[in-house]
C-alpha cells in the first residue's frame, strides 16, 4: 500500500460517500469498464483501454474515480462497500474485486509552497517511485531512471505486472499561474511517456474538466477516447443526477425529521436542474443537490467556490461580443452558438463562440441543439451579480442597477417610475431592441426586474389557470407580495390586467401553497405595454388580493 500505488485514500474517501445519507449508486459504470480492462472488445483496437471523461466541476468526477479505484485495487478489502450496489449483482463482480494494481493520482494535490512546474511534477515522480520500490523491492531502481523505465523493468525482469491508472483532475495544472506554455508541453509529454504504448498499462481512466484535444494537437495523447457531456452519450448517466435519482434523494430528505422542511422538490428543480446531456436528458448538479438537502436550505452552493469575477473572467476580453446575448440569456431566452469544447483550453478567449464554449465546459452555461442558456437559478444568481457589478457591460449594467428601483416602484404602485425606467432603457443605444417582437420587450422587462431574483423565484411563460402567463414571481418569503406580470405590444396595460384576471393566473399561488405554507402576501397583477405608434410604455398595477393575516 503506497501513496499512489494501491493507495488506501480512494477507499477511505469512497467509504465516506458510500455510507452518506444522500448517496446515489453509480456503480453500474463498472459494467462498461470491465470489457475495456479485459480487452475483450478487440474491434476497437488497442487504444480502447484509454478513456477520458470530462464534466464541469462538482459533477461527481472524483467520487467516481475513488469508487473505481476502491473496486479494482489490491491491498484493501472493499467487499462491504459494494454490498447491495448494482455492480455486486454481476457474475464477474468477485473476479475483479481488489485484484489489480491501481495507480491513483489526484493531480490537484500540490507540494507545499509550490511555485514551479518542476516542483509539482517532481513530487508525483518521487512518491510513485518510492511506492514502486516498496511494492517491488527486487527491482534495481537507479535514481536517474524515469518512471516508465522502472515500470518497464517489471516486464523485463519477468514479473509482467500490469497497472490500472486512475487519473483525477488531469487538467488541474493548466489553471496554475506559474505554469508556462513550455511547462504544459512538458506535462503532456510526461503523460504520453507514462501511458502511451506501454506494456504495463492495463487500463487508463482519466477525468477532468478540459478536453485533451487542444493540448495534444499532435499524436501525444491521441490514444484516448474522449467522452464529454456535449458530444457523447456514452457514460452520461453516471455523472449528474437524473430526475428519478433526485426523487429518491428528496424522499430520503423528507424522512430526516427536520422541524421545518425548507427544501421543496420544485425548488430543487428550479435551483439545480437545467443541464442537458448529448442524449437530451436533463441532469442536476449533484453536489449542490446534496448540500442543499443536507443543509435543509435552497441556496447557491456550486458557485460559492468563487466570486462573480470568476464568471467575468470568461467574457472580459470581449464584452461587446456577448453583452446582448447575456441580456437575452438572463431573460431566459437561449442563444445560438457554435460550441467547440477545445476552445475552453485557450487562455485568450476572443470570439463569442470561444467564450460560450468555455462557459459550457466549465458548467456556467447549458448547451442543447445549437443553443446556449443559463441552466438554473443557482447560475442565474451569479450572472445577475455580475451584471450589477460590471460597468463594462454598458446598458445591461445600467439597467441592472435600476432593477431595485423597478421592484420597489411595482410594489408601491408607482407606475410613473416604472414607465420612466422602461423608457430609459429603450432610449439608450440598444441594437437588438427594436421591439419588432414581444421577445425584445420580454428581455427588457426581465432585466428591469433583475434584482427581484434575490427575493423571488422568477418563472417565464408559466402554465397557470387556463393559459400561460409571461412572468410569475414566487416570493421566497411567503409573506411577501406575489407578482403576476403580463406584457402587451400595441395593446394597453389594462388589457394585460384583464387577461391576468380572466385566465385566473393567480391560481398558481394556490397550487404552490399545497406544497408548503400558504402565500400570505398580496397578489399583484402587473400589466406592461408598449405602443409602436407613440413609442411609449405604459404600466398598471392592481391588487388582486390583500395580505392574508
Amino acid at each position: 500500500m503506497g501513496f499512489y500505488l494501491n493507495s488506501k485514500k480512494p477507499y477511505l474517501l469512497f467509504r465516506d460517500d458510500r455510507f452518506s445519507t444522500y448517496f446515489i449508486d453509480k456503480s453500474k459504470i463498472l459494467k462498461d469498464l470491465i470489457p475495456l480492462v479485459e480487452h475483450s472488445n478487440v474491434n476497437c483496437g488497442k487504444y480502447h483501454k484509454y478513456i477520458c471523461i470530462t464534466r464541469p466541476r462538482r459533477f461527481g468526477k472524483t467520487v467516481m474515480a475513488n469508487m473505481i479505484s476502491s473496486y479494482f485495487e489490491k491491498d484493501i478489502d472493499s467487499h462491504t462497500l459494494f454490498e447491495g450496489l448494482q455492480v455486486a449483482s454481476y457474475n464477474w463482480f468477485k473476479e475483479h474485486l481488489n485484484q489489480h494494481h491501481v495507480i491513483h493520482i489526484m493531480f490537484n494535490e500540490m507540494p507545499d509552497e509550490c511555485s514551479t512546474y518542476v516542483q509539482y511534477i517532481s513530487r508525483i515522480k518521487r512518491k510513485l517511485l518510492l511506492d514502486l520500490s516498496r511494492e517491488f523491492p527486487h527491482l534495481p531502481i537507479d535514481k536517474e531512471d524515469a518512471l516508465w523505465d522502472v515500470l518497464n523493468s517489471l516486464v523485463e525482469y519477468g514479473t509482467d505486472e500490469k497497472f490500472i491508472f486512475v487519473l483525477d483532475e488531469w487538467d488541474f495544472i493548466f489553471h496554475r499561474t506559474f505554469v508556462s506554455d513550455m511547462d504544459k508541453i512538458a506535462y503532456i509529454d510526461f503523460l504520453s511517456n507514462l501511458l502511451k504504448d506501454q506494456p504495463y498499462v492495463e487500463f487508463v481512466y482519466m477525468t477532468g474538466i478540459l478536453p485533451i484535444a487542444k493540448y495534444s494537437s499532435g499524436s501525444e495523447l491521441n490514444m484516448f477516447f474522449e467522452y464529454t457531456m456535449v458530444t457523447e452519450e456514452k457514460f452520461s448517466e453516471y455523472f449528474g443526477f437524473t430526475e428519478q435519482e433526485v426523487d429518491i434523494l428528496f424522499q430520503k430528505y423528507q424522512k430526516q425529521g427536520f422541524p421545518m422542511e425548507n427544501v421543496t422538490r420544485e425548488g430543487l428543480r428550479l435551483w439545480y436542474n437545467g443541464y442537458h446531456t448529448k442524449s437530451g436528458e436533463r441532469v442536476y448538479n449533484p453536489r449542490s443537490v446534496v448540500v442543499s438537502l443536507t443543509n435543509n436550505n435552497l441556496g447557491n452552493y456550486w458557485t460559492s467556490a468563487g466570486p462573480y469575477d470568476e464568471l467575468f473572467y470568461y467574457i472580459k476580453e470581449n464584452t461587446d461580443a456577448v453583452r446582448d446575448d447575456l441580456a437575452l440569456m438572463v431573460s431566459g431566452i437561449p442563444v445560438s452558438s457554435k460550441v467547440r469544447e477545445y476552445a475552453a483550453t485557450s487562455m485568450n478567449l476572443k470570439t463569442k463562440d470561444e467564450i460560450f464554449s468555455a462557459m459550457v465546459v466549465y458548467g456556467f452555461l447549458n448547451y442543447e441543439n445549437g443553443y446556449v442558456s443559463i441552466p438554473n437559478k443557482e447560475l442565474m444568481d451569479k450572472f445577475a451579480d455580475m451584471l450589477q457589478k460590471e460597468p463594462s457591460l454598458g446598458y445591461v449594467h445600467n439597467l441592472a442597477l435600476k432593477s431595485e428601483q423597478m421592484l420597489r416602484a411595482t410594489k408601491t404602485g408607482d407606475t410613473k417610475t416604472m414607465a420612466e425606467i422602461l423608457e430609459y432603457t429603450h432610449n439608450i443605444e440598444v441594437p437588438l431592441l427594436y421591439y419588432n417582437h414581444e421577445t425584445e420587450l420580454t428581455m427588457i422587462v426581465n432585466m428591469a426586474y433583475l434584482s427581484a431574483r434575490d427575493t423571488y423565484w422568477v418563472e417565464r411563460e408559466n402554465k397557470t389557470g387556463i393559459g400561460y402567463v409571461d412572468f410569475i414571481f414566487y416570493p421566497i418569503n411567503k409573506a411577501d407580495d406575489c407578482i403576476i406580470l403580463e406584457l402587451k405590444v400595441n395593446h394597453t396595460a389594462q388589457e394585460a390586467i384583464q387577461q391576468i384576471k380572466k385566465r385566473n393566473y393567480a391560481l398558481n399561488f394556490q397550487k404552490r401553497s399545497q406544497e408548503k405554507d400558504n402565500y400570505t402576501g398580496r397578489i399583484l397583477a402587473v400589466g406592461i405595454a408598449y405602443s409602436k405608434v407613440d413609442k411609449k410604455h405604459s404600466c398598471k398595477v392592481e391588487i388582486l388580493r390583500e395580505r392574508v393575516e
